[in-house]
Formats: C-alpha cells, structure tokens, sequence
C-alpha cells in the first residue's frame, strides 16, 4: 500500500469544545501523521468555495453558515491509504451510524456538527489541501 496525503478539517463544534488535541490523537492512533496544520476563522468566501460542490443542496446555506461559525483546524495528513484510513476513523456521517471507536461516534454533536470532514478521494484531497495550503507548509 502506498503513502499517500489527504484533508482534513476539525470543524467548528470540536474546536469550541476544545477537542482538537482528542480528535489529532485518533488521526495519528489510526497510522496518519499530520505534515501541515493551523488553526484558521474560515471566510465566507473560503466556505462558499471549499463547499461550492454542495451549492445546489438545501444544506448549502447552513453549512456555510456553521464552517464561518468559530475556528477550524485543517490538517493534511499522511498515511498508507490515507483516504480510505482517515474515512474510517472518522465514521459515517450520521454519527448514529458511526461504529464505535470513531471519530464521530465519540464526538458529533449531530448530522451537521460532526466534528470533522474528510477528502473522500485522492483527486479531492489534492484539490482540498491546495485550497488551504502552498507546498512550502508541507513539511512532514
């Protein structure tokens, strides 16, 4: 299996409840090791950007709204798989159907505000970490 990179975000309702060291400490138990990361208040225009994918769904407008809420972490993470590792360690997306042992079984507030959000491809990864990062702050 290769080493590959992904995204990451700790979102806005782990970060006001101080659960960023907690959720890091899953990423890097499940084998991913964090080569960039920084604490960052997204924009209006960063979320409608990042998120510009999801522009005709409902939940646009919300989820927008809630990733401008309070700080968020973004992190790239490296690892063998590391889509498919970082994935698993978060859990499904409701965290009622996240498996214990998640990220999101242990910590998602709700649907919405599930602490977390993941690449979900190696193509999306590599979109995702240069919407946050240059090259020179990978340094893994």
């Amino acid at each position: 299996m290769a080493v590959t990179r992904t995204f990451s975000i700790i979102k806005p309702d782990a970060t006001r409840r101080n659960l960023t060291g907690a959720v890091t400490k899953m990423l890097e138990e499940a084998g991913l090791r964090v080569v960039a990361s920084k604490r960052i208040q997204m924009t209006r225009q960063q979320a409608e950007g990042f998120y510009e994918v999801h522009k005709e769904r409902p939940f646009y407008g919300e989820l927008v709204d809630f990733m401008v809420s309070g700080p968020v972490v973004v992190q790239v993470l490296e690892g063998e798989d590391a889509v498919k590792r970082n994935r698993d360690v978060m859990g499904a997306t409701n965290p009622a159907d996240a498996d214990e042992g998640t990220i999101r079984k242990a910590y998602a507030e709700s649907i919405e505000a599930n602490s977390v959000h993941g690449s979900d491809s190696d193509e999306n990864a590599d979109k995702e970490i240069r919407f946050f990062f240059d090259e020179d702050e990978l340094v893994g």
